[in-house]
């Protein structure tokens, strides 16, 4: 009898998502003969839900319109995009903070608990920056994994990939053996993914990028997780030019000395940036954007001192800001 039920609430769910689906189509999707198929139709139109038949090759059924609305019915990749979404939301859109938390709190008090347990496991901080450029995609399975980890309180073991995406092999240069940490928290700041972790055997803490992480199973050990403030997470993840960033695949991609701490420089370069310190009192940046102005204008705006800019093009547009702004200076002074 579960069965039965979950699977017509399955169907159900499916009929929500397309406006028309062949029986064929249905059928496979719920693993059931043609003539099951048609007895659980009949169950939902018995349910008072407007199951109508499609004629044609074939045929095929679409839910029509009536006055019942169909509750909410989500599979597990449902479940996760919703929870997603909603802890998202808020690093996007202003004012609404409290009613995500509601809403997140009340979808997951109807769920059951197979479906409460894998939005759980995507617990995560969302941090705010004015720069949110795009990333590369993170695997909703990686996504999975290392959310189950850390709910779990469970050692997790990945090979972390190289920044051009390779895994150096055993006896190949840059060799390292799997990561084995304890995860604590996944953050998404300036549109990237983060797990914050302490190293299972040295017990430091280390940011990673989540799109760089291919776990390894099955999970490690069981930990004692450590509590996280939302200072912990910041100086963590936003002040921490160690956190794994490259550079993204702009047309224009340069660099300059600045006489800033890396932390600050880092608290506020554009998400694809790289921060490198140099001493306690000055780190390295590079930036990429679409032209050179607009990589000049990013330097511009942390009004420090600069040295050692790179390429040329970067260097030409530089001038031609400040000849500009030399220029509107002497108007404003005026005769």
């Amino acid at each position: 009898m579960a069965d039965t039920s979950e699977r017509i609430l399955r169907l159900l769910s499916l009929l929500q998502a397309r406006v028309e689906w062949s029986g064929a189509e249905l059928a496979t999707r719920l693993g059931v003969s043609a003539r099951t198929l048609r007895r659980d139709v009949d169950t939902l139109r018995e349910l008072d839900y407007p199951v109508e038949a499609v004629k044609g090759p074939g045929g095929g059924y679409r839910l029509g319109a009536g006055c019942k609305l169909p509750p909410l019915v989500l599979d597990d990749d449902q479940a996760i995009a919703i929870a997603v979404a909603l802890q998202t939301a808020p690093a996007t859109v202003t004012g609404i903070d409290d009613a995500v938390g509601r809403a997140l709190t009340t979808l997951r008090r109807t769920m059951p608990a197979r479906l409460r347990a894998a939005t759980e496991a995507l617990d995560f901080t969302a941090l705010r920056n004015y720069w949110e450029l795009a990333a590369p995609p993170v695997d909703i399975a990686i996504l999975r994994t290392v959310g189950a980890a850390i709910r779990t309180t469970r050692v997790l073991r990945f090979d972390y990939r190289d920044a051009d995406g390779t895994v150096p092999a055993p006896g190949e240069p840059g060799f390292r053996p799997p990561r084995e940490v304890e995860p604590h928290h996944l953050v998404v700041w300036a549109g990237r993914w983060y797990l914050v972790a302490r190293e299972h055997r040295q017990r430091t803490w280390h940011t990673y990028r989540v799109d760089r992480i291919s776990p390894r199973t099955p999970a490690g050990a069981a930990f004692r997780a450590a509590p996280l403030t939302h200072d912990d997470l910041t100086r963590l993840v936003v002040q921490n030019p160690h956190r794994g960033d490259t550079a993204g695949p702009w047309p224009c991609v340069g660099s300059a000395d600045l006489e800033l701490p890396a932390q600050v420089v880092a608290r506020w370069a554009p998400g694809g940036s790289v921060v490198e310190p140099i001493d306690p009192y000055r780190c390295r940046l590079t930036i990429g954007g679409w032209s050179w102005a607009g990589v000049a204008g990013l330097f511009v705006t942390f009004d420090a001192d600069l040295g050692e800019v790179r390429p040329p093009e970067l260097r030409d547009a530089l001038l031609r800001i400040g000849r500009r702004l030399q220029r509107v200076a002497a108007s404003a002074e005026g005769p």
